[in-house]
C-alpha cells in the first residue's frame, strides 16, 4: 500500500511538470494537494509541546478544494514521528495544525495569519498571500502548479524550510 501511494504521490509531482489542459481543476487540486504532503517533509518545525501520541494535521480553513484526494494521500503518513490527519476547521484552530491551507472563501487572509500561534505553515493561492504574511501561494503560471515562498515569514513562525524545497519554488522572497 505505501509503494502505491508513494507512486501516486510521485506521478502527481509529475503530471505538475505539465500544462494543465483548460485549468482542469480536479488535476490542479491533486497537485496541490500532493505538494501540501510533501511540504511536511521539506520543513523543520520548532519542538513540540503536544503530546507525541496526539496526531498532526493539514488543516483546511474555508471552502475544500482538494475533496477525498488530500485524505487518500495523507492516509499512514507521519510528520515528526506523529500520525499526519486532514482536518476541515474553523477559528480558532485546533493545535494539531502544522500545515495550514487558508481557501479562496476566507477573505480576511491578513487577520487570519495575524491570529495564529508560531509553528504553522500557511499555504493559500489567489496571489497577495506572501504580502499578508503568509508562507507558500499556490500559483498557475503557464497552466502549471507552482509555487512562491516567503522565507522571512517562515522564519517569523519558527520554521526552517529545506534548499530543497526553495530550488523548486517559483520565486522565494527574502
Amino acid at each position: 500500500m505505501a509503494g502505491r501511494k508513494r507512486f501516486t504521490v510521485i506521478l502527481i509531482l509529475l503530471l505538475s511538470m505539465f500544462p494543465l489542459s483548460a485549468l482542469d481543476l480536479s488535476l490542479e487540486y491533486q497537485v496541490k494537494a500532493a505538494f501540501l504532503l510533501n511540504f511536511t517533509k521539506f520543513i523543520e518545525w520548532p519542538p513540540d509541546p503536544a503530546d507525541p501520541a496526539a496526531p498532526a494535521a493539514i488543516c483546511i480553513l474555508g471552502e475544500d478544494p482538494f475533496g477525498p484526494a488530500l485524505d487518500q494521500m495523507v492516509s499512514g503518513e507521519t510528520l515528526q514521528g506523529r500520525k499526519l490527519e486532514v482536518l476541515r476547521v474553523h477559528r480558532p484552530l485546533p493545535t494539531s495544525c502544522k500545515v495550514l491551507f487558508i481557501g479562496r472563501s476566507e477573505k480576511d487572509r491578513a487577520a487570519i495569519l495575524q491570529s495564529l500561534g508560531p509553528g504553522i505553515l500557511t499555504v493559500s493561492e489567489g496571489g497577495g498571500f506572501l504580502q499578508a504574511g503568509g508562507i507558500v501561494d499556490f500559483v498557475v503560471d503557464s497552466h502549471r502548479v507552482r509555487f512562491d515562498i516567503s522565507q522571512s515569514a517562515a522564519a517569523k513562525e519558527k520554521l526552517k524550510i529545506s534548499s530543497k524545497l526553495l530550488n523548486v519554488a517559483r520565486t522565494v522572497e527574502k
